[in-house]
């Protein structure tokens, strides 16, 4: 970050950062049909994901025309029985319901077929997505997507709920223009900036440019606990403490992503759509229920995944495959294949000879373009995705050629990544000044995520007075500061049987330098800083 640059990244704003809604392709067009359906009382539904992206995209939109007091018909396809985007009985079921208008959100760029039908059909599509596009474009009145291949837009890396809520920022502009709110209350879409920060967070988008003063902003709107389901997942969950961008993607994230993936599709459009509090808190109570219950299920994959990775090629991309793989979770198991292995993972839930994919890459492989690529070739049924992620649909047979697509097209970039990794310190500590007043420097910088990692420090010559495992797989590790009774806390996370859990297990009364994150801790009203081990080595 230059110094040039510096105040608009310590102090991101909206007011300097968010462009012309209308530079986006397709964007007037869109906004023209609905304002016609607004006012000729067209029935408008929207077709959402299940991810907390599409979960928060679908609910922003909900609460925009529920304040203009417009129905508006919802529809989140179920991960198991009809996967992702839209389909034709989706279609075919909002258009017996009376729909005119379809919104599709963080979805439908690639949803050809489906999207033919419901145009020969008399339905007009509205897509909004930021998935990776191909040449051609479905037969849609509108498809709003920074990433389509005809587009210079520059916010290539908005989740789809920041694409959703530039369309929101139109539609009012126009509205606004024609006077719709001469005798009705204008929405205020900053409101609703909690919902855009969780999906730009839940989606591992870049925290830059755009981005960034969305989850800044949204970061505060969280703090003040204005959504009902947000403050119940928060309650559920113990948060007893202002939410960071820790909470929104590894507390309340999982939970409406667990609606999706074990429970009902619809649950995390819900509960931040609704105002209702014994409802939300009845939502929330399932949804906690659900990630329990996903959490246990992700557990058998990940073993039986991993045991097949063991077995795999010592390079190029991992592509694994199960029988009886639970679909919702081997999104989980690719990442954490990805982190364990350091290259992209691929993880398939096979069922009567066809297979549901997911699949996490590692910076600088292009994911999603290169499923884009294999669908291109005929090895997929259905595939799209950005370049960290990617979903898709493949025949059994065409499984070995599927991966060695993959590995041809990638295998330049992953082996560029791992020749050149290595963990970039910022700074060198000692247990003494790794205090409160250091967390609070650094969080004045934040807010950090992908793209903007927080201040990775060493703690040098950690005197380790003992280690103790915590749950299944974590471990506590106290570290005494020298020349006093002073201690610090830190932990590593799912460590227990690793390479550095073991080093930290055999080390208690040695020193080692250790590597990881500063951050707050708060239990029962007490504040302290808390290591957050990363690695380690000894001196």
């Amino acid at each position: 970050v230059s110094l040039e640059q510096a105040d608009s990244v310590l102090h991101p704003t909206l007011k300097h950062l968010l462009p012309d809604p209308s530079h986006l392709k397709d964007m007037d067009a869109a906004v023209d049909r609905l304002v016609h359906a607004i006012g000729h009382n067209e029935p408008i539904a929207v077709l959402g994901d299940y991810d907390v992206d599409g979960a928060t995209s679908t609910a922003i939109m909900r609460r925009y025309f529920a304040q203009l007091g417009v129905p508006l018909l919802t529809y989140i396809p179920d991960r198991m029985k009809e996967g992702y985007g839209p389909n034709i009985p989706a279609f075919d079921s909002l258009q017996a319901q009376g729909a005119k208008v379809i919104v599709t959100v963080d979805c439908g760029t690639v949803s050809f077929e489906p999207i033919a039908h419901a145009a020969a059909k008399g339905l007009d599509v509205i897509v909004i997505d930021h998935h990776v596009a191909e040449a051609r474009l479905p037969e849609a009145v509108a498809v709003i997507n920074p990433n389509r291949l005809d587009d210079d837009s520059e916010h290539g890396n908005l989740a789809a709920v920041g694409v959703m809520f530039l369309t929101l920022i139109a539609l009012n502009r126009r509205l606004r223009k024609e006077g719709y709110f001469a005798e009705r209350s204008e929405p205020n879409l900053l409101h609703w900036l909690d919902i855009v920060a969780l999906g730009t967070i839940c989606d591992v988008v870049p925290l830059t440019g755009l981005n960034r003063a969305l989850v800044a902003q949204g970061m505060r709107v969280m703090a003040g606990r204005t959504n009902p389901g947000i403050r119940a997942l928060c309650d559920i969950a113990r948060v007893d403490e202002t939410p960071t961008t820790y909470h929104a993607g590894f507390v309340i994230g999982p939970r409406i992503n667990a609606g999706g993936r074990v429970g009902k599709a619809g649950l995390g459009s819900d509960i931040l759509s609704l105002d209702d509090d014994s409802v939300v808190r009845d939502i929330a109570q399932q949804l906690d229920t659900h990630n329990a219950e996903r959490q246990a299920i992700e557990a058998g994959v990940l073993e039986a995944a991993t045991k097949q990775a063991e077995q795999a090629a010592p390079d190029g991309m991992l592509l694994v495959a199960g029988e009886g793989w639970h679909e919702g979770v081997i999104g989980i198991a690719a990442g954490r294949l990805k982190d364990a292995y350091q290259r992209p993972a691929a993880v398939i839930a096979l069922q009567d000879g066809v297979g549901k994919g997911s699949a996490r890459s590692v910076p600088g492989a292009d994911l999603g373009a290169a499923i884009t690529a294999a669908r291109g070739e005929g090895l997929l049924l259905a595939g799209g995705g950005h370049a960290m992620a990617a979903g898709f649909s493949v025949e059994a047979e065409k499984l070995e050629a599927l991966h060695d697509f993959l590995n041809a097209r990638l295998n330049k970039a992953i082996s560029h990544f791992q020749a050149t990794r290595s963990l970039k310190i910022d700074a060198v500590i000692n247990s003494a000044g790794a205090n409160l007043e250091l967390v609070d420097a650094m969080e004045a910088a934040g807010p950090y995520g992908q793209g903007f990692p927080s201040p990775t420090l060493v703690l040098a010559e950690a005197m380790i007075q003992y280690v103790t495992v915590v749950g299944d797989s974590h471990l506590r590790v106290i570290v005494k500061e020298p020349h006093s009774d002073g201690r610090l806390t830190a932990m590593a996370f799912r460590s227990v049987g690793t390479a550095l859990g073991e080093l930290l297990q055999q080390s208690q009364g040695k020193r080692l330098h250790l590597a990881g994150n500063l951050k707050r801790n708060s239990w029962q009203g007490n504040e302290s800083a808390q290591f957050m081990i990363n690695d380690a080595a000894p001196l």
